[in-house]
């Protein structure tokens, strides 16, 4: 009996028995589809697992760009979903992440008086700070000006030193972009606290602030915009070399966060639009 009912060419005979047996239409031909036909991730699953046997490091953002290099465009929610399935996520230790904040100096460090500014315009209030980019053979360093009432980025650089010049640079971009601002707000670093950096600071009147020590959310609109940053450009993209990575994130910081990119903290407006608007 089974036999029959798995023999295709019985589909009329099976239908009129189930007919006869009040069994729906449907399941008629639902047990006329073989297994593959049933199963949609079937043979993705195996193309996954042909892969991630290759691929052993591989992770699901990996797979999905291999499965699209040989002509499978699939999301990649998809193929993270049927490597779980089928126990294909791969464990990976800790990798190491360098240091972007040396708070450990003998230099003059500045309260913090971010929470008692009232923010009701640009140019008000700046806020900086540094993240790392990883690299094949190291990694490169960023730091960021932005304008913390409209959430625009004024100023970055991007270099293989984490020093005074790379902090300096951005500044500069920042200044020559539109001019100084009346505050300037930081983490403790050493590139922060230095001579030259408040130096400049100084020559424009602008009064210093800094994060306490170890509490990175007193700077939360910055820390905001790093995670923007690396979710949305630096994790998607493997940078071979300084260069292709200061192209992606120059175009990113200028072309996408600054004029694409919707902020709810701005009524869900970019903030070229925002500033536009005041």
């Amino acid at each position: 009996m089974q036999q029959v009912l798995n023999d295709p060419s019985t589909l009329g005979y099976r239908t009129a028995l189930f007919q006869l047996l009040a069994v729906p239409k449907a399941t008629a031909y639902r047990n006329n589809s073989s297994p593959s036909e049933n199963n949609p991730d079937r043979q993705l699953t195996v193309r996954i697992k042909r892969i991630a046997r290759k691929h052993k490091g591989y992770g699901y953002r990996r797979i999905t760009a291999e499965l699209a290099r040989k002509g499978h465009v699939v999301n990649h929610k998809r193929v993270l979903r049927i490597m779980r399935q089928n126990n294909l996520i791969c464990s990976r230790k800790r990798r190491f992440v360098p240091n972007t904040t040396d708070s450990s100096h003998g230099l003059a460090v500045y309260p913090n008086l971010k929470p008692a500014i009232a923010l009701t315009r640009v140019n008000q209030l700046w806020v900086a700070d540094i993240t790392y980019i990883r690299l094949p053979t190291g990694f490169a360093y960023l730091a960021v000006v932005l304008d913390a009432y409209s959430r625009r980025a004024i100023g970055w650089e991007l270099g293989l030193r984490i020093d005074t010049q790379l902090t300096l640079a951005a500044l500069t971009m920042a200044i020559d972009e539109r001019g100084a601002p009346l505050y300037h707000h930081s983490d403790r670093g050493v590139q922060y606290a230095s001579a030259a950096y408040v130096a400049v600071l100084q020559s424009h009147q602008v009064q210093m602030s800094m994060s306490r020590k170890g509490n990175p959310y007193d700077n939360a609109s910055m820390e905001s915009f790093m995670k923007t940053l690396k979710y949305e450009a630096v994790y998607l993209t493997q940078y071979a070399t300084l260069e292709d990575a200061r192209a992606d994130i120059d175009h990113f910081i200028a072309n996408v966060y600054n004029q694409d990119r919707l902020h709810s903290a701005l009524g869900y407006r970019t903030p070229v639009e925002f500033e536009g608007a005041l």
